[in-house]
């Protein structure tokens, strides 16, 4: 009969391929049993959208098979929990494990549309995941989920009413565009905008989630100010499209949250409407605002490109619809927002480590 001392040992030969430590190290095997021929385990991931758990639970099988037995069975249970940096002492939105920020130097780039499609693929994972709208002054998150009309609950806890977000997709989604007319434009000075947010956050109810996205405005103003030092971000990812302007003002919004008073990680870069692909020619790209700016950028700045998401009439119609395009599980352009959200998840594993 094998033992639970000599499964264990087998997969101290396993690494983690972000971590570069053992998985009996990690902590990330549970509940090894042993009968006639057969082990069962749990593998616990970091998140559940890891993008290398395939390789993971096949190289735990190899492994055992190697070092014990190679006749074997091996049932690896893949279950994940969440890792967060955060301390303890941090009192703001203490239930949610990873605060990440989508931003961009300019307007225009489709940072909404990447931070919607983002916070549903997470979804999809199992993750718990909110949504914040924290773009004051164009709200469009109500638009890209069909939540125009919608106004959140306000329920008394404790002694505090507190706003509760509207669950969508399976996540949870708040925005400002909920409180006020879509038609008015709002007239806010800086401090009013920013005490606006921080009503979003500390006024509602989040409870206890895995990711809450936050959707800032364009530019580097006030909002990110506000954002990087009352919140406790875990990082941020920039949004560009390919060509020089875009590149350019990408740069400013990388420099921006490197600075010594911000000092928020960037997770990395991720460029939009990389080419254009017609659906009568699904074959063919082309690369209207030039090929590869996003890639030089992040290779400039020594971050990762966390995905290229093309041109596709799809993407913007879906949004128009209230149905982010990653709900279509056949579309091909969803396999690229998968993709991105797989590799900022990964991103965010290796900085909470």
């Amino acid at each position: 009969m094998h033992t639970k001392e000599q499964i264990t040992n087998a997969l101290r030969h396993v690494q983690d391929p972000d971590l570069k430590k053992d998985l009996v190290t990690l902590n990330m095997i549970e509940n090894i049993e042993i009968q006639q021929g057969k082990v069962t385990f749990t593998l616990v991931l970091t998140t559940p959208a890891c993008p290398l758990k395939g390789k993971m639970k096949q190289d735990c099988i190899e492994a055992i098979h190697q070092y014990v037995d190679p006749e074997l069975e091996v049932v690896v249970e893949l279950t994940s929990r969440v890792t967060s940096r955060r301390k303890e002492t941090q009192e703001l939105l203490k239930g949610v494990k990873n605060i990440i920020a989508i931003a961009s130097g300019k307007g225009g780039v489709g940072k909404s549309t990447i931070a919607a499609n983002l916070a549903v693929a997470m979804g999809q994972t199992g993750a718990r995941v909110g949504l914040l709208d924290a773009d004051i002054y164009g709200p469009s998150i109500p638009v890209m989920f069909g939540l125009q009309a919608a106004r959140p609950d306000v329920v008394q806890i404790g002694d505090k009413p507190k706003i509760i977000p509207i669950t969508r997709h399976g996540i949870q989604v708040l925005s400002i565009g909920f409180f006020v007319d879509a038609s008015q434009a709002l007239i806010w000075r800086g401090p009013m905008a920013s005490n606006a947010l921080m009503q979003l956050f500390k006024d509602a109810e989040w409870g206890e989630l895995d990711y809450l996205i936050v959707d800032t405005p364009p530019g580097t103003g006030d909002i990110h100010l506000t954002l990087a030092q009352q919140v406790p971000m875990t990082g941020v990812a920039i949004v560009t499209t390919p060509q020089e302007v875009a590149l350019a003002d990408a740069r400013k919004a990388i420099t921006m949250f490197r600075q010594d008073q911000i000092r928020v990680p960037v997770l990395g870069l991720i460029e939009n409407m990389s080419w254009f692909t017609p659906a009568e020619l699904p074959g063919n790209r082309y690369y209207l605002f030039g090929k590869e700016g996003g890639k030089r950028l992040a290779e400039e700045y020594g971050i990762p490109l966390l995905g290229q998401v093309p041109i596709v009439q799809s993407i913007c119609e879906s949004g128009d619809e209230g149905l982010p395009v990653v709900l279509e599980d056949d579309a091909p352009e969803s396999s690229a927002f998968r993709q991105m959200t797989e590799n900022i998840a990964q991103q965010i594993a290796i900085g909470n480590a």
